[in-house]
Parts: C-alpha cells; sequence; structure tokens
C-alpha cells in the first residue's frame, strides 16, 4: 500500500517540487535535462510529454526562490551556496559567453566592408547619366511601332 501511495504522491506533486526533493536528495547540483529525465521517469511521461512540460518546468525552476543556476545549464539548491559565490560563479560564466560574443563580433566586422559615402555622390549625375540636358538618348521606335501594330491588329480582329 506504501507503494501506492507513494506513486500516487508523485503523480499529484508538482514537478518544480520534484526538481526540489530530487537536488536536495542527490546533494549536489544537476544538469536541467538531467532534472527533467529523472521528474519524467518519476511520472512516466513519454517523450512527447517530456517536450510538453520542458520549457515550463524550466519556466518553474528559474522563478523558483529555492533554486540556483550556477553554471551552464547547471542547477542547484539556494541553501547549499552562499549568495556570494553563486553569484560570482554566475557571472564567470556570463562573462566568458560575453567574451566570446565580442570575439564574434569583432570577426564579423573584420570581414565588412567599410563603405564610404563620398564614393557614391548622388549630386554628380554626369556620372550617372551618359547624355547631357542637351543630348537625348536614343530613341527606339521600330520595337515601339512594331508592339503597338501588334496592339492595333489584336483590336482590328476583335
Amino acid at each position: 500500500m506504501s507503494d501506492n501511495l507513494r506513486t500516487e504522491m508523485i503523480m499529484e506533486a508538482s514537478m518544480v517540487d520534484l526538481a526540489y526533493d530530487l537536488l536536495k536528495s542527490k546533494g549536489e547540483p544537476m544538469i536541467y535535462r538531467d532534472i527533467m529525465n529523472e521528474i519524467a521517469k518519476l511520472k512516466g511521461f513519454t517523450e512527447e510529454e517530456i517536450n510538453q512540460y520542458i520549457a515550463q518546468l524550466y519556466t518553474e525552476v528559474n522563478i523558483d526562490g529555492r533554486f540556483i543556476c550556477v553554471g551552464r545549464s547547471l542547477w542547484g539548491l539556494r541553501e547549499w551556496y552562499p549568495t556570494e559565490q553563486a553569484t560570482d560563479s554566475a557571472v564567470a560564466a556570463n562573462v566568458k559567453d560575453d567574451y566570446l560574443d565580442d570575439e564574434l563580433e569583432e570577426d564579423l566586422y573584420e570581414d565588412e566592408e567599410v563603405y564610404d559615402e563620398d564614393a557614391h555622390d548622388l549630386d554628380d549625375v554626369d556620372e550617372l547619366d551618359p547624355y547631357h540636358e542637351d543630348e537625348e538618348a536614343p530613341f527606339d521606335d521600330e520595337i515601339i511601332g512594331e508592339d503597338l501594330g501588334d496592339e492595333e491588329e489584336q483590336e482590328d480582329e476583335l
């Protein structure tokens, strides 16, 4: 009967409370995906249900003050860490990420060509228009005449 009671309690317990109990019993931080997989085993979730609930649990763990992120996707209980230590490790991880982001951004800018506004001055219309105001562009009336003729013939046929 105690197994049935335990199973019933697990099924009724919230995932965030199960995550807390899991971390408390392990006594060390766990990767978030492993936390989710353990809860899925306890509750008997299918792969589809895991995918359905994974974001919900992450949000709940992130908001719940009992948990703290102590590394990249590594979660522990706040009670295990003095405030400074948890903050320092999280900040250190973010600083490293920022450094890598800066390097990637620099690489992008190195590959980019510098735009020179003076090189494309639109006031210099003469450079863009090969014909000056006095000259007219050549006009090919044969093409237009043929096109117009075709249209007129089509209208006459109707």
